[in-house]
């Protein structure tokens, strides 16, 4: 079991979120993890640095975590050899402290620099084969590759990674799950969705794939992100969310959707209670932390804590101190 902390990119300046990842070194977090957006999700205190530029900085000032994307897109407004050759050199310098996180990506990073944003089978048909790529380049040399969607004429990463990179897939549906299961180091999904959902479509589908190549459970690591607004004082656990209300509208509502003021009207029109439904939210310590322990009992084995306030000192401190030591032993 490994316990992570979410650094918040679409919230807080790059900075912000370097003084943020040492403390959740220092409080007793296994790994932190920031997503890449072309652009955040709210127009009104918005934040998207660039995921890579800030890994370099963060495993400087950092001594142990583990750190990654979740998620970064590699496939669309980056070419799969490029993050290749990004990863490569961040893996060289700091071995065994990097993660990548990949997904299928969205319309609010892409159609921005007038990149067509194609639909979810091409999407996925591009990611498969940008891992294909990225696994062949930080191996082998003189890489030559005809893809539907890319291609290399004897490429090379000349410095290449000091150890394999562990590339993780995102994926809420059965096929990227199965995906992740056979051919990737580990799986991400997010919380908040009910029981049946994990037990029937992620595990369920995780273990399909692992079947399917005959692969060991323990080969992939099954990362969540917890969404969990935890404050002693109630009422502040609760308006917490309201800033990330947005991850409260379906698939449908923000799909097409590539204006952060667009995103963040619909998201406003969202009374507190419908934002808060994908939260775990509260000041009792027992009762958060049984809900947290609930998704290691589905199966999970990595998870990363996403706390929406804006104090997240606070939020570090508070959570570390009185639902960290009440979880599964690590």
């Amino acid at each position: 079991m490994r316990y992570g902390y979410k650094a918040s990119a679409e919230q807080f300046s790059p900075a912000e979120l370097l003084d943020l990842v040492v403390l959740a070194e220092r409080v007793g977090l296994d790994s932190a993890f920031i997503s890449d957006h072309l652009q955040p999700w709210r127009h009104e205190g918005g934040h998207a640095p660039n995921a890579v530029a800030w890994l370099g900085m963060a495993l400087e000032r950092t001594e142990r975590l583990v750190l990654g994307t979740s998620v970064l897109t590699p496939t669309l407004r980056y070419h799969p050899a490029v993050v290749a050759q990004q990863f490569a050199t961040l893996g060289q310098v700091h071995p065994g402290r990097l993660i990548l996180g990949v997904g299928t990506g969205e319309a609010l990073n892409e159609q921005a620099i007038g990149v067509e944003y194609p639909e979810l089978k091409e999407r996925f048909a591009r990611l498969r084969e940008a891992v294909r790529v990225l696994k062949r380049l930080w191996t082998d040399e003189r890489v030559d590759f005809d893809g539907d969607y890319y291609s290399l004429n004897g490429a090379t990463i000349y410095d290449r990674p000091a150890e394999r990179i562990p590339i993780y897939v995102a994926g809420g549906g059965p096929a990227t799950t199965r995906y992740a299961a056979r051919f990737a180091d580990g799986h991400i999904c997010t919380s908040g969705k009910g029981d049946e959902y994990y037990r029937d479509t992620i595990v369920a589908s995780l273990e399909e794939g692992l079947a399917q190549a005959e692969r060991d459970s323990a080969e992939v690591d099954r990362m969540i992100e917890i969404k969990v607004s935890y404050d002693r004082d109630p009422d502040a656990a609760l308006e917490h969310t309201r800033f990330w209300a947005a991850l409260s509208l379906t698939q449908e509502q923000k799909h097409d959707v590539h204006d952060p003021l667009e995103m963040q009207r619909l998201a406003d029109e969202l009374p507190i209670e419908q934002v808060a439904k994908r939260w775990i939210v509260g000041s009792d310590a027992s009762r958060v932390a049984g809900e947290i322990a609930h998704y290691a009992e589905l199966g999970f084995t990595h998870l990363v804590f996403h706390g929406p306030g804006h104090d997240q000192r606070r939020f570090l401190e508070q959570f570390s101190e009185d639902v960290l030591p009440l979880l599964p032993a690590r």
